[in-house]
């Protein structure tokens, strides 16, 4: 049987005249559109059928394309081409092209099975978290759009069409963080979020048009569009390499532009202050944002653009320093949060530090498989704290998200209470919960990797500063979990609580499985284990996709990221067996063994022994925090301990403020940033906006030309005669103007033949009774017979200085004129 290459699949993979690709996004797009335009005249169940039905039906899709065409491309090296399809061209203009192109590779497969999956349990549990909003109809073709705007981004072939999702999901968080806008909080969180974004979105077009600047002319393409594919070839990675500013290559400034449009997105310092904010938005909305869409966007550019960011260990250490001090700082804020989902909302700032770090150390996989093993036990947290919130509703709570009015509901919700503490394990690393593969890959990578220029022990400051937020993350969530579910019930409500409706509970379970299961696919983690390929499933899966290589420049080998270096071996100089030594390409340490006496030492691999220790270590962190929690939180009846009283009030009151104020940062910013915005925008409204446009140009010229109708109304009332009069008045004015106010004077000019003529100025002032006289001898008098306007006279009858008088016999006025004549010049 002949084995089907892309083309085949790309040309064969179409539905009802679209390829099948397009139609991932377009079923959501569709159901935003059904709920959107006619959700008001359909009845609830039909509305959030069309809803879950759209994204159920992309998720199938996106499964049979994945693990069939896909999957079969996989298997015969076609990974990393996969399938590509485009229904139509986007842009076109001169030598730009950008065709509304999707592709299907094995990176973007795992998005799109995130995605669909996790996106259709957070539909299904909408229906019963929303089912009493008077705008179902709207928040489900909301979340639609949501859906379809996120499968755009992660789908796109080039960076054109992952904007437009880009911007979609952006959109798409004002409309749902803000859709409960009565409340005037709830709207400044959306946007909040829309500006911050907006922030961010400024830079990531900005280093997709120095990518387009640096790509546009290269040789073989047959049009610059930012294809992926264009972006990643040999002759764009050289491009990369050139010098562009402080000495930097380009793929540094490019990197960094992108990877602060990432900051926005993915909610990291400085761009972090609206997530928070976010959980305004009704608990479906957060668990999408914070676990399946946007918020994951900015890691998956950054690994999507792997090539780019391998060619620049700057950008990558900026990227790891932003992430280490986002995963830390957030940690740090959510010690002392008392409200539910603010909690959750500093944890996935945190988780998304992670991510970042690894996206920093060059190990794309660990960042992917954080990304989606965060999506589900994440997902799962935020459900189950809607789960939480609406049985406390109902028990009659007006403060449903306060944890210091909970405590107990182990008794009344005990399957939200199971699968939130599934996640509370997953989340604090412990085994064999899945968050314990993908944090300990980021933090062993981060403990061994080296990339060139970094400085040695750069990987060593990641590792640890990465174990300190491990620490905070297992505190702060089990002291979550003790605070809401231990002990008595600390309120009113909290006694009348009860479990949620099978439509809220069931997304809950299948989530908790998940995130109890989904880590096994990083299984094992050591080398000498002798294991079938499947057990390294996403590794080998994403390795078509990502860049294995740093990209030293012309004359200088590709050096290997990551694990590929740990398979090679170096001399280790004079060093003594089993010191500690660097492996090739500075990725990361090995030590120096001797394979017999006598045997010149080579640097290997850190065998099994370091990993486990590694290990160890981390699951004891989690361990520690956990302990810390039920120590301070969980111990007796549950609720504070007299010990949190005592460190809060003395020794640790100023960490405790600066936790529970997050730091002042939203103060500050908005001392620095938003008053003087606001006082500055008040200041143009009141004197551009209300003065000089409203007074000025509209009421201004309102009132003229009003007090201009009103005055020729005195005089446009249809009487001839005050016509006749204004005529004559008007016909004055005009002399007075122009003729009354007229000097007179006289010019002169030589002429062939020796001669001067004289012309006197004097319209408007002559009547027919006047006579002009002149003095041509400078004798102080007229000249006898010398009158008339003009008058030639030879240039001797000439003296230097000629005087001319107007007599009006009538009025008896004179009027005289005396000019300096130049016969010297040709005047």
């Amino acid at each position: 049987m002949d084995v089907l290459t892309p083309d085949d699949y790309s040309a064969g993979l179409h539905f009802l005249g679209l390829p099948l690709l397009a139609w991932i996004p377009l079923l959501p797009l569709l159901g935003a559109l059904i709920n959107l335009t006619l959700g008001r005249k359909l009845s609830r169940t039909t509305v959030h059928v069309i809803a879950v039905a759209a994204v159920a039906a992309a998720a199938g899709i996106a499964f049979y394309v994945v693990f069939g065409p896909m999957f079969d491309l996989y298997k015969h090296d076609y990974g990393g081409v996969g399938i590509s399809q485009s229904p139509f061209v986007w842009i076109k203009i001169g030598g730009f092209t950008a065709e509304m192109r999707f592709r299907l590779d094995t990176l973007s497969a795992v998005m799109i099975l995130i995605v669909t999956f996790i996106g259709t349990l957070i539909h299904i549990y909408s229906t019963g978290y929303m089912a009493h909003d008077p705008r179902f109809a709207a928040f489900f073709g909301y979340l639609n759009l949501f859906t379809g705007a996120m499968l755009i981004l992660v789908l796109g072939a080039n960076l054109p069409v992952m904007f437009i999702g880009w911007e979609g999901v952006g959109l798409c968080s004002f409309l749902l963080i803000g859709f409960w806008f009565e409340n005037e909080d709830f709207a400044t969180a959306g946007r909040k979020a829309f500006v911050v974004n907006r922030i961010g979105d400024f830079c990531f077009l900005l280093g997709m048009f120095l990518l387009y600047w640096a790509t546009k002319d290269l040789a073989g393409s047959k049009d610059a569009s930012l294809d992926f594919f264009l972006l990643k070839s040999a002759p764009a990675q050289q491009t990369y390499m050139q010098s562009f500013w402080g000495g930097e290559r380009l793929a540094a400034a490019a990197g960094i532009f992108l990877f602060i449009g990432a900051c926005g997105k993915s909610a990291q310092l400085p761009l972090y202050v609206w997530l928070p904010d976010a959980m305004a938005g009704p608990t479906p909305v957060s668990a999408l944002i914070h676990a399946a869409t946007m918020v994951t966007a900015g890691v998956y550019m950054v690994c999507r653009m792997s090539f780019l960011f391998a060619t620049s260990t700057t950008a990558l250490i900026v990227v790891s320093t932003v992430g280490l001090l986002t995963a830390m700082v957030a940690a740090f804020m959510a010690l002392a949060q008392q409200d539910l989902k603010k909690v959750l909302a500093y944890s996935t700032v945190s988780q998304l530090g992670f991510m970042f770090v690894a996206a920093g150390t060059g190990n794309w996989t660990a960042a992917i498989f954080h990304l989606g093993t965060h999506a589900f036990f994440k997902a799962c947290l935020f459900l189950g704290a809607g789960s939480v919130m609406h049985g406390m509703e109902h028990g009659g709570s007006h403060t449903p998200g306060d944890i210091m009015t909970m405590g107990g509901l182990r008794k009344h919700m005990p399957i939200t209470r199971v699968t939130f503490m599934i996640s509370c394990l997953a989340i604090a690393g412990i085994f064999p919960f899945s968050g314990f593969f993908s944090k300990d890959e980021i933090l062993g990578g981060a403990f061994h990797i080296h990339p060139p220029g970094w400085p040695v022990w750069y990987g060593k400051i990641l590792w640890g500063g990465l174990l300190v937020a491990a620490l905070g993350t297992a505190f702060y969530m089990w002291r979550l979990y003790f605070l809401v579910f231990g002990g008595e019930e600390r309120s009113e409500p909290a006694k009348k609580a009860h479990e949620s409706p099978l439509s809220m509970t069931l997304p809950l379970v299948v989530l908790a499985t998940f995130a109890t299961i989904i880590g096994f696919i990083g299984f094992p983690h050591f080398k000498s284990f002798e294991t079938p390929a499947p057990m390294h499933a996403l590794a080998s899966w994403l390795e078509p996709s990502v860049a294995h290589e740093w990209y030293e420049g012309a004359g200088k080998p590709a050096e290997p990221i990551g694990e590929a270096s740990l398979a090679e071996v170096k001399a280790c100089d004079n060093r003594n067996a089993k010191d500690v030594c660097a492996l090739p390409g500075g990725e990361g340490e090995g030590v120096c063994d001797v394979a017999e006496p006598g045997a010149k030492p080579a640097c290997s691999e850190p065998g099994d022994t370091g990993l486990i220790g590694l290990l160890i270590l981390a699951l004891g962190i989690g361990g520690l925090g956990i302990g810390l929690a039920w120590s301070m939180y969980g111990a007796g009846r549950g609720g504070p301990s007299r010990t949190v009283q005592e460190l809060t009030e003395g020794p640790l009151h100023d960490v405790y403020e600066a936790s529970k104020h997050k730091l002042w940062v939203d103060e500050i910013y908005d001392a620095v940033f938003v008053k003087p915005f606001r006082a500055l925008a008040r200041g143009l409204f009141e004197i551009v906006d209300r003065f000089v446009i409203d007074t000025v140009a509209v009421t201004g010229v309102a009132f003229v030309i009003g007090l201009f109708g009103r005055m020729s109304r005195w005089f446009q009332n249809g009487q001839v005669q005050r016509y006749l009069v204004g005529l004559v008045v008007g016909a004055a004015a005009v002399f007075l103007v122009t003729d009354c106010h007229t000097k007179p004077t006289f010019s002169y000019e030589r002429q062939p033949g020796g001669t001067i003529h004289l012309h006197a100025q004097v319209a408007g002032l002559m009547r027919a009774t006047s006579v002009v006289k002149w003095d041509l001898d400078d004798d102080g008098q007229p000249d006898p017979g010398v009158t008339g306007i003009d008058l030639v006279k030879r240039a001797d009858e000439v003296a230097g200085e000629v005087t001319m008088w107007i007599d009006d016999p009538v009025d008896g006025k004179t009027d005289k004129v005396t000019r300096t004549i130049d016969l010297s010049e040709d005047n």
